[in-house]
């Protein structure tokens, strides 16, 4: 099996698929692996923001569209997965199931789809650009043809009728009469009553854990699977559901024979749970391992000494990550945390053992989601694992070294342990909800931008300061994986695609060559004004990306520097973007494009040629681990990119056709690719059915999978000679790749 990931929008829907279904097969791929085809919101750029889940959208070519996509690629012996979206619809005008709610209110059939508060009797709408009355005052809005008009947004009113004046008290009136409140956008940290998608306000989330929302949500991908058109789902954000294990039953009841894939982030040694009708992650893990496999302990040790010395950062990731967690609580996660006081308030009313008041009770729900180290636990209907129990109980040990008294933080522990009461129930959900949310937005979206020694590490569920890994660890993650476990190495939310990190882990490889790079832009004229941290950034993020024309990567260079310095939070952000800050780091980026266009330093093509065949083994290794390798499109070539929307520029399908015979690294990854897809085609009973063991020597990385009377071998390191029985062998720069049967 190996799946091929399609981005669609952006010019690309179900006929541009179709046209390409020849060079899929041709490449050895077994099934599409689309992202979201519901009706999405106009103008939508990746489709999570779906307003319809009952309709493909029209802009792909719609559910007919889609069917002869499905049966031209069953045609050619290709199956698809379809990502699928349950957690939340757009939070938009354009949602007609929303668009109900706000006529109608909690009486509206849909009210109870949505996850909103409605104890204040009204729901929240953030999407003014001035405060209310500010913009009344100033004869702003306006009623036409039963809606409020302001600028061009139009808000469908309730049947109560149109005021008898269009004046300021009688609009103010009718404002108060709907089942809904327009807010200044800037307030919504304070007002919003539904639940978000982490901290994305235009995203609301859905109550499938009620059956009949559920079947209501999932009605069209019943069908779809069915109709023989979708082999496979992959979930989006499972741990954002309120009850993920009795979700997957759902599925699996409605689609018996079906596989799932989930989204589920696994940090450091956590297992996915046993329990859960899921074949598999869709892989983030697998690409943890395999950079950390890749990087060299002792040159990451040199890489770590310098960056100290020349940013003074003294602090270790972990410190750097818990500051990151209360800024992003008080800031981007106050409405989260605001709810989650409230809930908990509900929870211990009339308690017995504390009567907590609303600081107690914010002091100890934040000592609890910041010390979570994994995104959430599973409490459910059948109570805490006693891994769920344990990380609980790690927490809470955490919490007592900083807190005067722990007795509020030990009940609500014990509350989110063992919920008894619907009031309990309610906080312990809210609050799995939220902790992934914190982590995703405080490790990966905060720190990853602000502790950047080596962004190689610096992935999506991985941790910074283990950036290395040891014969023990990768074997117990070898020996957990399954044939139906996903790998990969690139996606639309990697930080940086494949081959981009793999010049990040040429870094350890070669840390004097590194060193000398940025010393040399540190000697630029427009370096002065930047501080030495994102000076380090800048370089590192220039080599991930380096082509040969420098006027290229100049323009993409900056446009992601201005999301990195934004996300990290420090000194510019979205909201008040700082131009006195964000001008210097950007002047200095198109200067060391500009140099290095010019100068091509050595050191630069050291790092570049050592990436290359990082990037080798690491298509290796995807290809030949227990599991099966997924594509990201475009990847079976040479793919530099960033961190979205740089990952998500459009494919050019016609430079990736010639590549079967194109010189240069991106032609050698191509044929290893269909060289690889053809082994597991070939040997299919052995990758269903061997085991892999990894042994790592010195400069070398052996990597065996153990069959009936054979073994494949994929060896790395330096002077390698042509084993009997090889099925590949390079030699670049300073290393080699050998793939070869052994009895």
């Amino acid at each position: 099996m190996a799946t091929y990931r399609i981005q669609l929008r952006d010019g690309v829907g179900f006929a541009e698929v179709e046209a390409r279904l020849d060079y899929l097969h041709d490449l050895g791929i077994s099934h599409l692996y689309l992202s979201p085809i519901m009706t999405a919101a106009s103008g939508s750029k990746h489709g999570y923001d779906i307003i319809d889940p009952t309709r493909i959208d029209p802009v792909l070519g719609g559910r007919e569209g889609y069917e002869r996509l499905a049966r031209a690629a069953i045609g050619k012996d290709i199956g698809i997965i379809l990502d699928i979206v349950p957690n939340h619809t757009a939070f938009s005008l354009e949602n007609p199931w929303l668009r109900d709610v706000l006529i109608k209110g909690p009486k509206s059939r849909w009210a109870n789809h949505f996850d909103i508060d409605w104890r204040g009797g009204y729901l929240v709408l953030p999407i003014l650009p001035e405060p209310f009355e500010k913009m009344l005052g100033d004869g702003r809005f306006a009623i036409e043809g039963g809606e409020w008009v302001f600028d061009d947004t139009r808000v469908p009113l309730s049947p109560a009728g149109e005021p008898v004046a269009n004046n300021t008290d009688s609009l103010r009136q009718l404002h108060e009469a709907q089942h809904w409140r327009l807010r200044h956008w800037e307030s919504e940290r304070d007002t919003i009553n539904h639940r978000r998608f982490f901290n994305v306000t235009s995203l609301i989330g859905m109550r499938v854990e009620d059956r009949k929302v559920f079947e209501d949500t999932h009605r069209l991908i019943f069908d779809l699977v069915r109709q023989g058109l979708v082999h496979g789902l992959r979930v989006d954000h499972v741990d954002g559901l309120a009850d993920p294990k009795g979700y997957l039953a759902w599925l699996a009841e409605a689609l018996p024979d079906t596989p799932v894939w989930v989204e589920k982030i696994l940090v450091g040694q956590e297992e996915l749970p046993r329990d859960w009708n899921t074949v598999g992650t869709t892989g983030y893990e697998a690409a943890r391992l395999i950079a950390r496999l890749l990087t060299s302990s002792p040159g990451l040790a040199r890489v770590d000494a310098e960056w100290r010395r020349q940013t003074g950062i003294a602090d270790s990731f972990e410190q750097a990550l818990g500051k990151a967690k209360r800024e992003v609580l008080e800031n981007e996660l106050a409405a989260e945390l605001n709810q989650l006081v409230a809930l908990a308030h509900e929870a211990t009313r009339r308690s017995p053992r504390s009567e907590p008041g609303p600081e107690s009770l914010r002091e100890a729900i934040l000592a609890l989601l910041e010390g979570m180290a994994r995104y959430r636990t599973y409490v459910d209907a059948d109570g805490a694992s006693q891994s769920d129990r344990e990380l609980i109980a790690e927490v809470v040990r955490g919490a007592r070294a900083r807190l005067r008294s722990t007795r509020v933080t030990e009940h609500l522990a014990d509350i989110l342990t063992g919920p008894a009461i619907d009031a309990e129930r309610a906080l312990a959900t809210r609050f799995q909800q939220v902790s992934g949310a914190l982590l995703a937005k405080a490790q990966e979206d905060t720190v990853g931008f602000r502790w950047t020694r080596y962004i190689a590490a610096n992935e999506v569920g991985a941790v910074p300061e283990e950036a290395v890994i040891g014969d023990a660890e990768a074997n117990w993650f070898l020996a957990l994986r399954r044939p139906s476990d996903m790998t990969l190495t690139s996606s639309h939310d990697t930080k940086r695609s494949e081959d981009a990190r793999m010049r990040l882990v040429a870094i350890s490889h070669h840390p004097d060559a590194f060193a000398t790079l940025v010393a040399d832009a540190g000697e630029l004229p427009d370096a002065a004004g930047v501080e030495p941290k994102w000076r380090w950034y800048v370089v590192q993020s220039a080599l991930a990306i380096w082509g040969d024309a420098g006027d290229a990567v100049s323009p993409r260079l900056v446009e992601h520097l201005r999301k990195a310095m934004r996300e990290a939070k420090e000194t510019t952000f979205w909201t008040r973007p700082v131009d006195a800050v964000e001008g210097p780091a950007f002047r200095f980026a198109q200067a060391l494009c500009a140099r290095w266009a010019e100068t091509s330093p050595g050191e630069l093509a050291t790092l570049i040629a050592c990436g290359e065949t990082l990037s080798l083994m690491q298509l290796a290794l995807k290809c030949l681990m227990p599991g099966f390798p997924d594509f990201y499109r475009g990847a079976e070539g040479s793919f530099y990119a960033l961190t979205d929307p740089d990952n998500r520029l459009p494919v050019d399908w016609t430079a990736l056709s010639d590549l079967a015979s194109g010189e240069g690294f991106a032609g050698e990854k191509f044929r290893l690719t269909r060289r690889l897809l053809a082994l597991r085609r070939e040997e299919r009973a052995f990758f269903d059915q061997a085991g892999a063991e990894l042994s790592i020597a010195g400069n070398q990385l052996t990597l065996s999978r153990a069959g009936i009377g054979r073994r494949l071998t994929l060896r790395f390191g330096p002077s390698l000679p042509t084993p009997p029985g090889a099925l590949w062998k390079t030699e670049r720069a300073d290393n080699g790749i050998a793939i070869f049967w052994e009895s």
